[in-house]
Protein backbone atom coordinates (compact mmCIF):
# COMPACT_ATOMS: atom_id res chain seq x y z
CA UNK A 1 0.00 0.00 0.00
CA UNK A 2 0.83 3.62 -0.26
CA UNK A 3 0.20 6.46 1.79
CA UNK A 4 -0.23 9.65 -0.80
CA UNK A 5 -2.28 12.96 1.03
CA UNK A 6 -3.54 11.19 4.01
CA UNK A 7 -4.93 8.25 2.31
CA UNK A 8 -4.25 4.56 1.87
CA UNK A 9 -4.08 3.33 -1.93
CA UNK A 10 -3.10 0.48 -4.20
CA UNK A 11 -0.09 1.23 -6.74
CA UNK A 12 -0.62 0.33 -10.28
CA UNK A 13 3.15 -0.67 -10.75
CA UNK A 14 4.59 -3.80 -11.31
CA UNK A 15 3.73 -6.54 -8.58
CA UNK A 16 6.33 -7.05 -5.66
CA UNK A 17 6.31 -9.50 -2.48
CA UNK A 18 8.40 -8.98 0.96
CA UNK A 19 9.09 -12.80 2.46
CA UNK A 20 9.94 -13.66 6.07
CA UNK A 21 13.77 -14.55 5.36
CA UNK A 22 13.43 -16.94 8.22
CA UNK A 23 9.97 -18.56 7.31
CA UNK A 24 10.05 -17.88 3.53
CA UNK A 25 6.23 -17.59 4.09
CA UNK A 26 5.06 -14.27 2.61
CA UNK A 27 4.87 -11.44 4.54
CA UNK A 28 3.04 -8.37 2.25
CA UNK A 29 2.25 -7.81 -1.42
CA UNK A 30 1.48 -4.94 -3.32
CA UNK A 31 2.57 -2.74 -6.79
CA UNK A 32 5.47 -0.45 -6.84
CA UNK A 33 4.37 2.83 -7.30
CA UNK A 34 4.38 3.99 -11.20
CA UNK A 35 5.62 7.57 -12.00
CA UNK A 36 1.98 9.29 -12.13
CA UNK A 37 1.65 8.07 -8.77
CA UNK A 38 5.30 9.39 -7.58
CA UNK A 39 3.76 12.66 -9.46
CA UNK A 40 0.52 12.33 -7.18
CA UNK A 41 2.93 12.03 -4.13
CA UNK A 42 5.00 14.92 -4.88
CA UNK A 43 1.96 17.42 -5.45
CA UNK A 44 0.50 16.41 -2.09
CA UNK A 45 3.60 17.24 -0.07
CA UNK A 46 4.48 20.23 -2.44
CA UNK A 47 0.22 21.76 -1.79
CA UNK A 48 0.84 20.69 2.10
CA UNK A 49 4.37 22.25 2.24
CA UNK A 50 3.40 26.45 2.80
CA UNK A 51 0.95 24.93 5.90
CA UNK A 52 3.19 22.91 7.54
CA UNK A 53 6.46 25.05 6.89
CA UNK A 54 3.96 28.36 8.50
CA UNK A 55 3.22 26.16 11.53
CA UNK A 56 6.86 27.16 13.68
CA UNK A 57 8.49 24.22 14.92
CA UNK A 58 7.02 24.21 17.85
CA UNK A 59 4.04 23.33 16.56
CA UNK A 60 5.73 20.59 14.39
CA UNK A 61 7.71 20.01 17.55
CA UNK A 62 4.27 18.89 18.89
CA UNK A 63 3.13 16.32 16.03
CA UNK A 64 6.53 14.56 16.34
CA UNK A 65 6.41 14.26 20.03
CA UNK A 66 2.56 12.70 19.40
CA UNK A 67 4.26 10.05 17.33
CA UNK A 68 6.74 9.25 19.51
CA UNK A 69 3.69 8.16 21.72
CA UNK A 70 1.86 6.36 19.73
CA UNK A 71 5.37 4.59 19.08
CA UNK A 72 5.89 3.81 22.64
CA UNK A 73 2.31 2.62 22.62
CA UNK A 74 2.74 0.15 19.58
CA UNK A 75 6.64 -0.67 19.98
CA UNK A 76 5.30 -4.25 19.94
CA UNK A 77 3.86 -4.12 16.79
CA UNK A 78 6.31 -2.06 15.25
CA UNK A 79 9.40 -4.77 16.84
CA UNK A 80 7.49 -7.87 15.81
CA UNK A 81 7.20 -6.18 11.43
CA UNK A 82 10.74 -5.77 11.69
CA UNK A 83 11.70 -9.01 13.16
CA UNK A 84 9.41 -10.67 10.59
CA UNK A 85 10.41 -8.87 7.75
CA UNK A 86 14.22 -8.50 8.29
CA UNK A 87 14.99 -11.59 10.32
CA UNK A 88 16.24 -10.20 13.10
CA UNK A 89 16.14 -11.23 16.84
CA UNK A 90 13.57 -9.86 18.75
CA UNK A 91 15.66 -8.56 21.28
CA UNK A 92 17.61 -6.59 18.52
CA UNK A 93 14.50 -5.69 16.47
CA UNK A 94 12.98 -3.90 20.11
CA UNK A 95 16.27 -1.68 20.29
CA UNK A 96 15.57 -0.46 16.43
CA UNK A 97 11.75 0.42 17.53
CA UNK A 98 12.86 2.16 21.00
CA UNK A 99 14.94 4.31 18.86
CA UNK A 100 12.14 5.46 16.19
CA UNK A 101 10.36 7.16 19.80
CA UNK A 102 14.21 8.06 21.26
CA UNK A 103 14.85 9.95 17.79
CA UNK A 104 12.25 12.72 18.24
CA UNK A 105 13.21 13.83 21.49
CA UNK A 106 16.54 14.12 20.29
CA UNK A 107 16.30 15.52 17.48
CA UNK A 108 13.79 18.47 18.92
CA UNK A 109 16.90 19.17 21.00
CA UNK A 110 18.69 19.32 18.40
CA UNK A 111 17.10 21.65 16.37
CA UNK A 112 16.97 24.20 19.26
CA UNK A 113 21.07 23.65 20.23
CA UNK A 114 22.59 23.99 16.79
CA UNK A 115 20.10 26.64 15.19
CA UNK A 116 22.48 29.79 14.74
CA UNK A 117 20.89 32.85 16.42
CA UNK A 118 23.70 35.12 15.60
CA UNK A 119 22.27 39.01 15.14
CA UNK A 120 24.25 41.88 13.85
CA UNK A 121 23.65 45.68 14.33
CA UNK A 122 25.47 48.67 13.42
CA UNK A 123 24.40 52.35 12.81
CA UNK A 124 22.35 51.99 9.55
CA UNK A 125 20.90 48.26 9.91
CA UNK A 126 20.08 44.84 11.24
CA UNK A 127 20.84 41.29 10.70
CA UNK A 128 19.67 38.10 11.83
CA UNK A 129 20.29 34.51 10.57
CA UNK A 130 16.65 32.92 9.74
CA UNK A 131 16.09 29.01 8.73
CA UNK A 132 14.07 28.22 5.61
CA UNK A 133 13.00 24.80 4.94
CA UNK A 134 14.60 22.93 1.37
CA UNK A 135 10.86 22.27 0.20
CA UNK A 136 9.97 18.69 -0.83
CA UNK A 137 12.31 16.08 -0.15
CA UNK A 138 12.56 12.42 -0.40
CA UNK A 139 13.98 9.66 1.88
CA UNK A 140 14.97 6.48 0.46
CA UNK A 141 15.96 3.96 3.54
CA UNK A 142 17.79 1.02 3.35
CA UNK A 143 16.78 -2.57 4.34
CA UNK A 144 19.17 -3.01 7.45
CA UNK A 145 17.31 -0.73 9.59
CA UNK A 146 14.11 -0.18 7.64
CA UNK A 147 12.25 2.02 10.55
CA UNK A 148 15.31 3.57 12.59
CA UNK A 149 17.56 5.11 9.74
CA UNK A 150 14.67 6.55 7.42
CA UNK A 151 13.10 7.86 10.68
CA UNK A 152 15.93 9.31 11.73
CA UNK A 153 15.60 11.85 8.27
CA UNK A 154 12.31 11.46 8.30
CA UNK A 155 12.04 13.24 11.78
CA UNK A 156 14.93 15.86 11.31
CA UNK A 157 13.12 17.09 7.98
CA UNK A 158 9.89 17.57 8.90
CA UNK A 159 10.84 19.38 12.32
CA UNK A 160 12.68 21.63 10.11
CA UNK A 161 9.57 22.41 7.90
CA UNK A 162 9.92 20.22 4.82
CA UNK A 163 6.95 17.40 3.66
CA UNK A 164 8.57 14.27 3.02
CA UNK A 165 8.31 11.59 -0.12
CA UNK A 166 9.37 8.39 1.37
CA UNK A 167 10.49 5.41 -0.67
CA UNK A 168 11.70 2.34 1.34
CA UNK A 169 13.75 -0.60 0.42
CA UNK A 170 11.91 -2.88 -1.71
CA UNK A 171 13.19 -5.30 0.97
CA UNK A 172 11.57 -4.09 3.74
CA UNK A 173 8.09 -2.69 2.30
CA UNK A 174 5.94 -4.07 5.64
CA UNK A 175 8.07 -2.56 8.53
CA UNK A 176 7.89 1.01 6.95
CA UNK A 177 3.82 0.83 6.48
CA UNK A 178 3.77 -0.29 10.18
CA UNK A 179 5.85 3.33 10.95
CA UNK A 180 3.67 5.15 8.47
CA UNK A 181 0.52 3.92 9.93
CA UNK A 182 1.67 5.28 13.21
CA UNK A 183 2.74 8.55 12.21
CA UNK A 184 -0.73 8.69 10.94
CA UNK A 185 -2.12 7.56 14.34
CA UNK A 186 -0.14 10.71 15.43
CA UNK A 187 -2.43 13.11 13.25
CA UNK A 188 0.36 14.26 10.99
CA UNK A 189 -1.47 16.61 8.26
CA UNK A 190 -2.44 14.86 5.32
CA UNK A 191 0.30 15.11 2.43
CA UNK A 192 3.38 16.27 5.36
CA UNK A 193 4.54 12.44 4.83
CA UNK A 194 3.80 10.16 2.00
CA UNK A 195 4.57 6.71 1.14
CA UNK A 196 5.23 5.18 -2.16
CA UNK A 197 6.69 1.41 -2.32
CA UNK A 198 8.56 -0.12 -5.09
CA UNK A 199 12.04 -0.70 -6.35
CA UNK A 200 14.27 1.02 -8.94
CA UNK A 201 11.52 2.29 -12.05
CA UNK A 202 10.50 3.91 -8.00
CA UNK A 203 13.16 5.84 -7.28
CA UNK A 204 13.90 7.32 -11.61
CA UNK A 205 10.39 8.72 -11.10
CA UNK A 206 11.68 10.52 -7.63
CA UNK A 207 15.17 11.48 -9.34
CA UNK A 208 12.98 13.00 -12.12
CA UNK A 209 10.20 14.85 -9.98
CA UNK A 210 10.55 18.63 -10.98
CA UNK A 211 9.61 19.44 -7.15
CA UNK A 212 12.23 17.44 -5.39
CA UNK A 213 14.43 19.61 -3.47
CA UNK A 214 16.37 17.10 -1.26
CA UNK A 215 17.33 13.40 -1.19
CA UNK A 216 18.25 11.65 1.74
CA UNK A 217 19.45 8.05 1.14
CA UNK A 218 21.15 5.66 2.60
CA UNK A 219 22.52 2.32 1.02
CA UNK A 220 24.93 1.50 -1.32
CA UNK A 221 28.02 2.95 -2.89
CA UNK A 222 26.90 1.80 -6.02
CA UNK A 223 23.47 3.40 -5.81
CA UNK A 224 25.00 6.39 -3.97
CA UNK A 225 27.22 6.85 -7.25
CA UNK A 226 24.06 6.44 -9.32
CA UNK A 227 21.89 8.73 -7.40
CA UNK A 228 24.45 11.45 -7.62
CA UNK A 229 25.27 10.70 -11.35
CA UNK A 230 21.87 11.60 -12.11
CA UNK A 231 21.32 14.91 -9.95
CA UNK A 232 24.20 15.84 -11.32
CA UNK A 233 22.40 18.97 -13.25
CA UNK A 234 19.78 19.11 -10.18
CA UNK A 235 21.57 22.06 -8.80
CA UNK A 236 18.70 22.63 -6.53
CA UNK A 237 18.43 19.27 -4.85
CA UNK A 238 20.19 18.81 -1.69
CA UNK A 239 21.97 14.86 -1.96
CA UNK A 240 22.64 13.49 1.50
CA UNK A 241 24.64 10.14 1.29
CA UNK A 242 25.57 7.21 4.05
CA UNK A 243 27.10 4.82 2.10
CA UNK A 244 29.07 2.51 4.44
CA UNK A 245 32.28 1.06 4.47
CA UNK A 246 35.05 -1.30 4.67
CA UNK A 247 35.23 -0.54 8.89
CA UNK A 248 38.67 -1.64 10.62
CA UNK A 249 39.04 -2.51 13.81
CA UNK A 250 42.61 -2.35 15.37
CA UNK A 251 43.58 -4.47 18.26
CA UNK A 252 47.08 -3.12 19.91
CA UNK A 253 48.06 -4.08 23.55
CA UNK A 254 44.44 -4.20 25.11
CA UNK A 255 44.64 -4.65 28.65
CA UNK A 256 41.97 -7.76 28.85
CA UNK A 257 41.79 -10.52 26.33
CA UNK A 258 38.47 -11.04 27.33
CA UNK A 259 36.76 -7.71 26.97
CA UNK A 260 38.50 -7.13 23.33
CA UNK A 261 37.16 -10.70 22.32
CA UNK A 262 33.65 -9.37 23.29
CA UNK A 263 33.81 -5.91 21.48
CA UNK A 264 35.20 -7.67 18.46
CA UNK A 265 32.00 -9.89 18.22
CA UNK A 266 29.45 -6.91 18.24
CA UNK A 267 31.80 -4.81 16.13
CA UNK A 268 31.50 -8.02 13.76
CA UNK A 269 28.48 -9.90 13.99
CA UNK A 270 25.62 -7.82 15.93
CA UNK A 271 22.60 -7.64 13.50
CA UNK A 272 24.38 -10.61 11.48
CA UNK A 273 26.83 -8.82 10.42
CA UNK A 274 24.35 -5.88 8.73
CA UNK A 275 25.18 -2.37 10.28
CA UNK A 276 26.76 -0.24 8.08
CA UNK A 277 29.05 0.52 11.14
CA UNK A 278 30.18 -3.50 11.84
CA UNK A 279 33.94 -3.91 11.61
CA UNK A 280 35.40 -5.93 8.43
CA UNK A 281 38.54 -5.94 8.85
CA UNK A 282 40.48 -6.85 12.41
CA UNK A 283 44.17 -5.76 12.58
CA UNK A 284 46.10 -6.99 15.00
CA UNK A 285 49.47 -6.18 16.07
CA UNK A 286 52.70 -8.35 17.12
CA UNK A 287 52.03 -11.82 19.08
CA UNK A 288 48.33 -11.61 18.15
CA UNK A 289 48.21 -15.52 18.40
CA UNK A 290 45.99 -15.68 22.30
CA UNK A 291 43.41 -12.80 21.36
CA UNK A 292 42.40 -14.75 18.00
CA UNK A 293 42.40 -18.31 19.63
CA UNK A 294 40.16 -16.75 22.20
CA UNK A 295 38.02 -14.68 19.41
CA UNK A 296 37.90 -18.47 17.72
CA UNK A 297 36.59 -20.05 20.70
CA UNK A 298 33.57 -17.48 21.80
CA UNK A 299 33.21 -16.52 17.82
CA UNK A 300 31.97 -20.39 17.89
CA UNK A 301 29.73 -20.20 20.97
CA UNK A 302 27.50 -17.71 18.87
CA UNK A 303 23.52 -18.99 19.08
CA UNK A 304 22.65 -18.53 15.54
CA UNK A 305 18.81 -18.94 15.48
CA UNK A 306 15.05 -17.67 14.57
CA UNK A 307 13.44 -14.86 16.50
CA UNK A 308 10.83 -16.81 18.52
CA UNK A 309 13.72 -19.39 19.67
CA UNK A 310 14.37 -19.30 23.77
CA UNK A 311 16.92 -18.18 24.83
CA UNK A 312 17.35 -15.45 21.95
CA UNK A 313 19.90 -15.84 19.96
CA UNK A 314 22.71 -13.56 19.58
CA UNK A 315 22.30 -13.44 15.49
CA UNK A 316 19.15 -13.96 13.32
CA UNK A 317 19.01 -14.72 9.46
CA UNK A 318 20.51 -12.66 7.01
CA UNK A 319 17.63 -10.42 4.67
CA UNK A 320 17.44 -13.23 1.76
CA UNK A 321 19.31 -16.18 0.77
CA UNK A 322 20.98 -14.38 -2.20
CA UNK A 323 22.83 -12.17 0.40
CA UNK A 324 24.51 -15.28 1.78
CA UNK A 325 25.45 -16.65 -1.18
CA UNK A 326 27.41 -13.42 -1.77
CA UNK A 327 29.30 -14.05 1.78
CA UNK A 328 30.17 -17.14 0.78
CA UNK A 329 31.39 -16.31 -3.00
CA UNK A 330 33.41 -13.23 -1.46
CA UNK A 331 35.03 -15.97 1.53
CA UNK A 332 35.64 -18.73 -1.40
CA UNK A 333 37.16 -16.02 -3.40
CA UNK A 334 39.27 -14.62 -0.72
CA UNK A 335 40.56 -18.69 0.16
CA UNK A 336 41.00 -19.15 -3.53
CA UNK A 337 44.15 -16.75 -3.21
CA UNK A 338 45.47 -17.66 -0.31
CA UNK A 339 43.70 -16.64 2.61
CA UNK A 340 43.45 -18.66 6.19
CA UNK A 341 40.04 -19.98 7.23
CA UNK A 342 39.94 -19.59 10.72
CA UNK A 343 36.12 -20.20 10.72
CA UNK A 344 34.87 -20.52 7.22
CA UNK A 345 30.94 -19.24 6.96
CA UNK A 346 28.66 -22.14 6.36
CA UNK A 347 25.42 -21.88 5.18
CA UNK A 348 22.52 -23.40 8.05
CA UNK A 349 20.36 -26.24 7.56
CA UNK A 350 17.81 -23.25 9.60
CA UNK A 351 17.05 -21.64 6.06
CA UNK A 352 18.53 -20.56 2.99
CA UNK A 353 19.02 -17.01 4.73
CA UNK A 354 21.24 -18.23 7.90
CA UNK A 355 24.64 -18.39 7.51
CA UNK A 356 27.09 -18.76 10.44
CA UNK A 357 29.84 -16.25 11.66
CA UNK A 358 33.29 -16.42 9.68
CA UNK A 359 37.14 -15.24 10.46
CA UNK A 360 39.45 -15.48 7.60
CA UNK A 361 43.21 -14.40 7.80
CA UNK A 362 43.76 -12.40 4.84
CA UNK A 363 46.97 -11.26 5.50
CA UNK A 364 48.74 -13.18 3.15
CA UNK A 365 46.19 -13.07 0.52
CA UNK A 366 47.25 -12.22 -2.82
CA UNK A 367 43.54 -10.54 -3.97
CA UNK A 368 41.91 -8.34 -1.48
CA UNK A 369 39.45 -5.97 -2.98
CA UNK A 370 38.03 -2.87 -0.67
CA UNK A 371 34.59 -3.71 -0.77
CA UNK A 372 32.33 -3.66 2.19
CA UNK A 373 30.86 -7.40 2.74
CA UNK A 374 27.22 -6.90 4.32
CA UNK A 375 27.27 -10.45 6.51
CA UNK A 376 28.57 -11.77 9.23
CA UNK A 377 32.26 -12.56 7.42
CA UNK A 378 35.40 -11.02 9.41
CA UNK A 379 38.81 -10.37 7.69
CA UNK A 380 41.70 -10.41 10.49
CA UNK A 381 45.02 -8.50 8.79
CA UNK A 382 47.98 -9.29 10.83
CA UNK A 383 50.90 -6.22 11.12
CA UNK A 384 53.88 -5.37 12.91
CA UNK A 385 53.01 -2.25 15.20
CA UNK A 386 50.90 0.43 15.53
CA UNK A 387 51.85 2.51 12.86
CA UNK A 388 51.26 0.23 10.26
CA UNK A 389 48.23 -0.92 11.74
CA UNK A 390 46.88 2.67 11.30
CA UNK A 391 48.23 2.71 7.52
CA UNK A 392 46.56 -0.46 6.76
CA UNK A 393 43.41 0.37 7.95
CA UNK A 394 43.56 3.77 6.15
CA UNK A 395 43.66 1.70 2.98
CA UNK A 396 40.42 1.76 1.72
CA UNK A 397 38.33 4.40 -0.10
CA UNK A 398 35.70 4.71 2.61
CA UNK A 399 35.43 6.71 5.98
CA UNK A 400 32.71 5.24 7.98
CA UNK A 401 33.61 3.85 11.57
CA UNK A 402 36.72 2.95 12.95
CA UNK A 403 37.90 1.35 16.30
CA UNK A 404 41.26 0.66 18.48
CA UNK A 405 41.12 -1.86 21.38
CA UNK A 406 44.16 -0.21 23.28
CA UNK A 407 45.26 0.08 27.19
CA UNK A 408 47.34 2.99 26.38
CA UNK A 409 45.59 6.27 25.94
CA UNK A 410 48.83 7.45 24.22
CA UNK A 411 48.11 5.13 21.32
CA UNK A 412 44.49 5.94 21.15
CA UNK A 413 45.50 9.52 20.83
CA UNK A 414 48.12 8.37 17.86
CA UNK A 415 44.88 6.86 16.09
CA UNK A 416 42.62 8.96 16.16
CA UNK A 417 45.06 11.94 15.19
CA UNK A 418 45.99 9.98 11.92
CA UNK A 419 42.42 7.88 11.00
CA UNK A 420 40.22 8.93 8.33
CA UNK A 421 36.98 8.32 9.65
CA UNK A 422 33.94 9.87 10.46
CA UNK A 423 33.21 7.61 13.32
CA UNK A 424 35.89 6.85 15.47
CA UNK A 425 36.29 4.20 18.75
CA UNK A 426 38.08 3.76 21.92
CA UNK A 427 37.70 -0.21 23.54
CA UNK A 428 34.15 0.52 22.20
CA UNK A 429 32.08 -1.83 19.51
CA UNK A 430 32.24 -0.04 16.13
CA UNK A 431 28.51 -0.85 15.65
CA UNK A 432 27.81 1.75 18.68
CA UNK A 433 26.58 5.25 18.14
CA UNK A 434 25.59 8.01 20.05
CA UNK A 435 22.18 10.03 18.97
CA UNK A 436 23.32 12.82 20.31
CA UNK A 437 26.50 12.76 18.03
CA UNK A 438 26.78 13.42 14.64
CA UNK A 439 26.58 10.09 12.04
CA UNK A 440 28.21 9.79 9.27
CA UNK A 441 31.59 9.28 6.91
CA UNK A 442 33.91 10.38 4.44
CA UNK A 443 35.66 9.55 1.16
CA UNK A 444 33.33 7.45 -0.43
CA UNK A 445 30.93 6.70 2.53
CA UNK A 446 28.89 9.63 2.09
CA UNK A 447 28.95 13.38 2.61
CA UNK A 448 27.33 15.87 5.32
CA UNK A 449 25.95 13.96 8.85
CA UNK A 450 22.95 11.88 7.39
CA UNK A 451 22.14 10.56 10.61
CA UNK A 452 22.50 11.35 14.58
CA UNK A 453 22.24 14.60 16.07
CA UNK A 454 23.55 16.55 13.18
CA UNK A 455 21.05 15.16 10.39
CA UNK A 456 18.91 18.65 11.67
CA UNK A 457 21.84 20.91 9.58
CA UNK A 458 20.98 19.32 6.30
CA UNK A 459 17.37 19.91 6.71
CA UNK A 460 17.08 23.52 6.20
CA UNK A 461 18.85 26.38 5.07
CA UNK A 462 20.45 29.42 7.42
CA UNK A 463 19.41 32.76 5.15
CA UNK A 464 20.92 36.20 6.03
CA UNK A 465 18.35 39.11 6.47
CA UNK A 466 19.20 41.98 6.94
CA UNK A 467 17.24 45.73 6.84
CA UNK A 468 17.74 49.06 6.63
CA UNK A 469 16.80 51.06 9.47
CA UNK A 470 15.10 54.35 9.00
CA UNK A 471 17.65 57.44 9.95
CA UNK A 472 17.24 58.38 13.32
CA UNK A 473 16.45 54.94 14.57
CA UNK A 474 18.62 53.35 16.95
CA UNK A 475 20.20 49.93 16.25
CA UNK A 476 18.27 46.70 17.60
Amino acid sequence: MHYVNGKWQQGYGEPFVSNNPVTEEMLWQGQAATTEEVHQAFAAADEAQAAWSALGWEERAKAIRRFATVVNQHVDILTKAISDEVGKPLWDAATEAKAVAAKCEITIDAYQQLCDETQVSTNTLNGRVVYRPLGVVAVIGPFNFPAHIANGQIVPALLAGNCVVFKPSELTPYAAQVMVELWEKAGLPPGVLNLVQGGVSTSQAILAEPKLRGLFFTGSRATGVKLREALTHRLEVLLALELGGNNPLIVHRPASIDETVDRVIKSAYLTSGQRCTCARRLIVTGDAEPILRRLVEKTRDITVGRPSDQPEPFMGSLIHANAVQNVLRFQSDLLAHGAIPLIESKQLSLGAAFVSPGIIDVTNCTSRTDEEVFGPLLQVIRVPDLDAAIREANDTQYGLAAGILCADRAHFDRFREHIQSGLINWNLPTTGASGRLPFGGIGQSGNYRPAGYHAINFCHVPIAEVEALPEGTDAK
